[in-house]
This record gives C-alpha cells, sequence and structure tokens, in this order.
C-alpha cells in the first residue's frame, strides 16, 4: 500500500524538520525537530488501499516557563510590620502554578494570569505576611508548577529589623550576697541593627558613686545594704529601646545555725531579708563572721533570697502549729480515759447530832452503808 502523512487533513509534511525514521510494509515512522509553537495539531496518517484507511494523533506543544522573578516591597521590614513579596513566570504554555513556602510552612498566596498575543501566559503571585524577629534570615521560595519542568523555583531571604533582647549577667558574685563582697554585672543584648547604646541607671534612686560604669559593664565593689535596690539596664537601637533589670539584696554577715536540742530554727533576724520581719523570742543569734566553706555554698541574690527566707519562715511556722496539733491530740486522749470514784460520808440523822462523834455513831448503817457515788470525766 501506499502511506501518506498529512497534517490537519490539508498538509501535505513538506518541513525538512522531518525526517524519515522507518518505513515498512506495516510501518511508516517519521521525526521532527527543533519543535515550535507552530507545530502544534492533527496529524493524520492516511492508507491508499480500497478501501482507504486513515489514523491521527493530536500533538500538544509544552512550552517551558522562563526563569521566576521573585521582588519585594521592600529590602528590609521591622519586626511586626508587613510586607509583600510578588513572583512572575512568563512566556509559558500551559499557564503554570505557583506556591509559596516559608521555611518549612507553606503560605497562600494571590495569582493572576495573563495571555499574551503568541498563545503563552505569564502567571504573577503576591504573597503578603507580617515578619517577626524569628523570620530574620528566613528563605521566602517561589515554586513553579509547570508539565514541562520540575522543580523550577527562586527565593529570596527576609531581613528583619527588631528592637534589642536584653539579659543582665551575674559575673560575681555567685549565689546570696554579702556585706563588703564586690558586685560585676554584665549586659548582654541582641538586636538588629546591632545595639549601640547602653545606659546602667538605678530604679528610684542614683547609681552608688564609687560605681564603674565600662561599656555594658556595671562594677560596685565592698557593698553594703544601704545599695539594696533594682539596678536597670536600658539598651536601644534604630528600632527601639528595651531594658532589663536586675534586683539587688545585700545580706549582713550574721550566721544562720540550728541548735541541737531545738526543733526550731535558730537565726538571727538579720539574716532575713524582709525589712518588717521581727525575729521569734525563740530564735538565737549569733555575731560571730562566716566560716568560708560556709560563705562558699551561702550564695544567691536579688529574689531568690527574699523566697528563701519566706520558705524559713513558712518552716517555722508550721513546725509549731505542728507541735500544737500533736499537744491537742494527746491532752484529748488523756482526759478520754480518765476517771474518778469516791465515797460520801454523809448519814441519816447526822444533822441532829450534837457533835461529829455522835452523829456516826447515829447513823444508819455508818460507814458500811454509806453510798457510793461515781463520776465520769469525758
Amino acid at each position: 500500500g501506499v502511506y501518506l502523512l498529512k497534517v490537519c487533513r490539508d498538509k501535505t509534511l513538506k518541513d525538512a524538520r522531518f525526517q524519515l525514521v522507518n518505513f515498512s510494509d506495516n510501518e511508516l515512522r517519521v521525526s521532527l525537530s527543533n519543535v515550535s509553537l507552530s507545530d502544534e495539531g492533527r496529524y493524520v496518517c492516511q492508507l491508499y488501499t480500497d478501501p482507504p484507511q486513515e489514523a491521527y494523533a493530536d500533538i500538544t506543544v509544552l512550552i517551558p516557563p522562563g526563569n521566576p522573578i521573585i521582588e519585594s516591597r521592600e529590602d528590609i521590614v521591622r519586626e511586626g510590620n508587613e510586607t509583600e513579596i510578588t513572583c512572575t513566570s512568563m512566556g509559558s504554555k500551559p499557564a503554570a502554578t505557583i506556591r509559596w513556602m516559608k521555611g518549612d510552612k507553606e503560605l497562600q498566596g494571590k495569582s493572576k494570569v495573563e495571555a499574551t498575543y503568541d498563545r503563552m501566559f505569564t502567571v504573577t503571585s503576591w504573597l503578603r505576611l507580617t515578619v517577626m524577629r524569628e523570620d530574620d534570615g528566613v528563605p521566602v521560595v517561589c515554586i513553579v508548577d509547570h508539565p514541562a519542568v520540575k522543580d523550577f523555583q527562586t527565593q529570596k531571604y527576609l531581613e528583619v529589623q527588631y528592637k534589642p533582647e536584653v539579659t543582665i549577667k551575674v559575673e560575681f558574685p555567685q549565689g546570696l550576697i554579702r556585706e563588703g563582697e564586690n558586685l560585676e554585672l554584665t549586659c548582654q543584648a541582641k538586636g538588629k541593627p546591632q545595639p549601640h547604646l547602653v545606659n546602667w541607671v538605678r530604679v528610684d534612686d542614683d547609681v552608688p558613686s564609687h560605681a564603674v560604669i565600662t561599656g555594658s559593664d556595671l562594677f560596685i565593689e565592698n557593698l553594703n545594704k544601704s545599695y539594696n535596690g533594682t539596678y536597670r539596664c536600658v539598651v536601644s537601637n534604630s528600632v527601639g529601646e528595651t531594658y532589663a533589670d536586675y534586683i539587688l539584696y545585700v545580706r549582713g554577715n550574721s550566721i544562720c545555725f540550728f541548735p541541737p536540742i531545738s526543733p526550731f530554727y535558730a537565726c538571727c533576724s538579720s539574716c532575713f531579708s524582709p525589712p518588717s520581719y521581727t525575729a521569734p523570742p525563740l530564735l538565737v543569734c549569733s555575731d560571730a563572721a562566716p566560716s568560708t566553706e560556709a560563705a562558699a555554698h551561702d550564695s544567691q541574690a536579688g529574689p531568690e533570697a527574699q523566697r528563701l527566707d519566706h520558705a524559713v519562715i513558712g518552716g517555722v511556722v508550721a513546725v509549731v502549729v505542728f507541735a500544737m496539733l500533736c499537744l491537742l491530740i494527746v491532752l484529748g486522749r488523756y482526759f478520754a480515759r480518765h476517771k474518778g470514784t469516791y465515797f460520801t460520808h454523809e448519814a441519816k440523822g447526822a444533822d441532829d447530832a450534837a457533835d461529829a462523834d455522835t452523829a456516826i455513831i447515829n447513823a444508819e448503817g455508818g460507814h458500811n452503808n454509806s453510798d457510793e457515788k461515781k463520776e465520769y470525766y469525758i
């Protein structure tokens, strides 16, 4: 038979880009190189027999999109503000779809598809998001999905400015602070842009006159109780100002100890931080200086010292209440079990006797017949 390959039934293939691959009694195979959008359509194979026969195939040409373009409304965003990022995919057939990812989380954007004069499409997607300090340096990825390409994407790293984060580090001493010791605090700040101003102040009072401030460090030597208070480190950058507080409480040098024969705490009143606290009468005070070993273990400052003092007071109250409850229980059991017995020696007719001896002689039944009475105490 005779084979004839035609396009759309009305155009015989005469393009040099078509090459004959195989021709036999059973098969006619051709190839097309350098495919373009104009090659899209229906291809018909006709067999001139009696009667004639034909078969056809529809060819769709896929055109991959160009490199996606990602842009943002502003390159630098302040924490808490909203920004908009745009991704554009041009010159594809069919139209591509665009997805957004921030880190490992997929975000939802809004897309618009436009057809061009050459039967191709341009897709634009917008993403709006509110940024936080945790988003600084996180990539926002625009992913283009199309049948002709895989893993087609571009990305932009977020740059977020935020106020400083401030913490105060106690260099020394570690723990409870006592009179005569030295104190060094370091103000640690992180922000974007980098903080450029660090200031130490004392809330509701002035910083001690002999305190030394060097950059972010505060040094106070030879502490005493007059230095107690809240010390604040104030840090700022172009975005804003933040601060952190440190509560200083200087303790006296008296020793707190436990007498071996008493269940109560024995501490000097100067060992307790609250100024309004008055030591109970059972507490014993010693003005001896603390030993090196005791001082090494007795260390904590600020709010931790107040919590420790409250715990000690609570312990004393708990012991007293427990002892009183035990005493009440013992007394209750004692009175519940106690009972008494006695005899009355009043006899009938005793009122008419001249004296006590006569009354006993004239009594009916005498001492042996006296009424026995019992009383019980509950």
